[in-house]
């Protein structure tokens, strides 16, 4: 154990995404604990991670910098500052954004967070619709109004007659939405997603994900949005500027938000950032090396040691025993019980049922460098959105049920430094598949022309235009709320009682997180630790949607 004082009390963590990073900066921060991260792949971030082919970045599944947590937002800008000059995209389009006063110019540092407007739409019947929907004229016309009566009078009877037992994600959906939204704008993206019908899915995922969103919030927020709109207009036309303060946005439903934060080259600089203070401040962090087995004390309370493989560059395997003091695993808990069973502790027979049987979606991104889009900007003339060479789009859902894509990042609009040659658009396509499924299978080649063809079919982009594109295979991105998810109280039951190990991050909880409650979730370990306390009732409440922790200060 280079590098770890002999007489500190160690903390092992399993993985080097946003909630073993976490704990481990605050363990540093805060404590004399030192942290060991153990990383099964060669890259820091996990899922947030950025990915790099031939001078372009690419941000695996698009992840948006915004929190109603204060703690996270101040925590975020304490790594990377935000910006306190306009990003070169601004400037050329005279687009006005928060800025903080002495902040970093993006053109003369690397280490600079942006504020950046959002903008997702729904691609359906070949047209762009506003994501959440907005009941404007655009929408109308591009739906017809045969269509907008169906939707408008399934949803007044929803209203009028909610009796409907939420006994599925299709359920809940419905009882918000009605039958008839639901079926036009969410059923089937989110059934590529899941690779199952909504109504075998457990409605725990809309709680987790859209719980406080519905028609009604988001023509209060269209509403707002047209004042608010009007207020900075005149504030531009008296020479205000924008106010860093503006990002906080916590009163807005958070698929409602109109700006983010994001790391000038994606989410995994942030990280990386991240991973080099850990290590600088004593903490140590391997690559290649997977937790594949963890010792516990006679009477199974405590871990003592794991079992880690580590994987050298020639590709030998070796495995080494690591002492600890505490145990922090964002690892997938099926495979955390499979390490954890053994003849000294063996795990019951139906806690090794449920866990064995918990499901999780797998995701391929195909990175495409194209010369343009066909699909047009539909921005009003006059707007700065509007001197845009592409689409002014962060992110396109593809509701289109002939085509298996299932949504589009435009990597322009994330940060301009994402891409090297601004004249081309770098976009990412998001597929959801199974691990082992006849599209993870798929030669990148032949994966790369199947990708093309569909944008071709949907009218997005033409095989001409194509100038390079690359493949990202993405294990166990989202942990499945169908399976034996239902009964997950039977594992943590299990596993809460084990006084030293914590389970923390999307897949170390089995819980679809959001970033930042990854990050909380961290920080309720990292204070359970500093107070000694065994109670993990707080950290299963830090990724509830209802909850939030608006203001909580930890």
């Amino acid at each position: 154990m280079k590098n770890v004082k002999k007489n500190s009390q160690i903390a092992v963590i399993a993985g080097a995404g946003p909630a073993g990073l976490t704990a481990a900066l605050e363990l540093l921060r805060t404590t004399d604990v030192k942290p060991v991260i153990f990383e099964a792949e060669d890259v820091i971030g996990g899922i947030s991670r950025t990915a790099r082919y031939n001078g372009n970045r690419m941000d695996i599944g698009g992840h948006r910098f915004f929190s109603k947590s204060d703690t996270v937002m101040d925590w975020w800008q304490g790594i990377l500052p935000l910006q306190g000059v306009a990003s070169k995209d601004d400037i050329a389009i005279g687009r006005t954004v928060p800025l903080t006063e002495g902040g970093p110019d993006p053109e003369k540092t690397d280490y600079v967070m942006l504020c950046r407007s959002r903008l997702s739409r729904i691609l359906f019947l070949r047209k762009l619709f506003n994501y959440p929907i907005s009941l404007n004229g655009d929408t109308i016309r591009n739906l017809g109004l045969w269509r907008m009566m169906k939707i408008g009078l399934s949803y007044i009877k929803v209203q009028l007659m909610p009796a409907r037992k939420e006994n599925s994600l299709e359920d809940f959906m419905i009882n918000r939405f009605g039958v008839e939204l639901y079926r036009t704008f969410f059923r089937d993206y989110t059934e590529k997603v899941w690779g199952v019908p909504c109504s075998k899915i457990s409605p725990d995922w809309g709680g987790q994900r859209i719980k406080g969103l519905s028609i009604t919030k988001t023509v209060v927020h269209a509403v707002k949005q047209i004042f608010a709109g009007k207020k900075k207009a005149d504030a531009s036309a008296d020479g205000a500027s924008a106010n860093a303060a503006d990002i906080r946005q916590k009163d807005t439903e958070t698929s409602l938000i109109g700006q983010f934060l994001y790391p000038k080259f994606g989410p995994g600089q942030l990280w990386e950032t991240v991973a080099e203070k850990v290590q600088e401040m004593g903490g140590k962090i391997v690559m290649n090396a997977r937790v594949v087995g963890v010792n516990r004390d006679d009477m199974g309370k405590r871990v003592l040691s794991v079992v880690v493989e580590n994987l050298a560059e020639d590709g030998a395997i070796a495995y080494e025993t690591v002492p600890c003091d505490y145990f922090l695993s964002t690892m997938p808990v099926k495979e955390l019980v499979t390490a954890m069973d053994n003849e000294k502790n063996p795990v019951p027979a139906e806690v090794r049922r449920v866990s064995d049987g918990l499901v999780y979606r797998d995701f391929i991104a195909a990175g495409l460098l194209l010369d343009k889009l066909e699909i047009k900007n539909p921005a009003k003339p006059g707007t700065p959105e509007s001197k845009l060479k592409f689409v002014a789009d962060n992110w396109i859902y593809v509701q289109e049920s002939d085509v298996k894509l299932g949504r589009i990042q435009i990597f322009n609009n994330w940060s301009p430094y994402l891409v090297a040659d601004p004249e081309k658009v770098w976009i990412g396509l998001e597929y959801f598949a199974t691990e082992g499924d006849e599209m993870w299978r798929m030669p990148d080649d032949d994966f790369i022309k199947f990708a093309i063809a569909e944008l071709d079919k949907i009218d997005v982009a033409r095989p001409e235009s194509v100038r390079d594109a690359v493949v990202f295979h993405i294990k166990k991105a989202y942990p499945a709320y169908f399976g034996t998810y239902g009964e997950f109280d039977k594992v943590r039951s299990y596993l809460d009682p084990i006084d030293n190990m914590f389970l923390m991050g999307r897949n170390g909880m089995h819980k679809y997180n959001n970033m930042d409650h990854s990050m909380l979730a961290a920080m309720e370990v990292v204070k359970c630790i500093r107070e000694n306390s065994t109670d993990k009732t707080s950290l299963w409440s830090v990724n509830s949607e209802e909850e939030y922790h608006e203001g909580k200060k930890l």
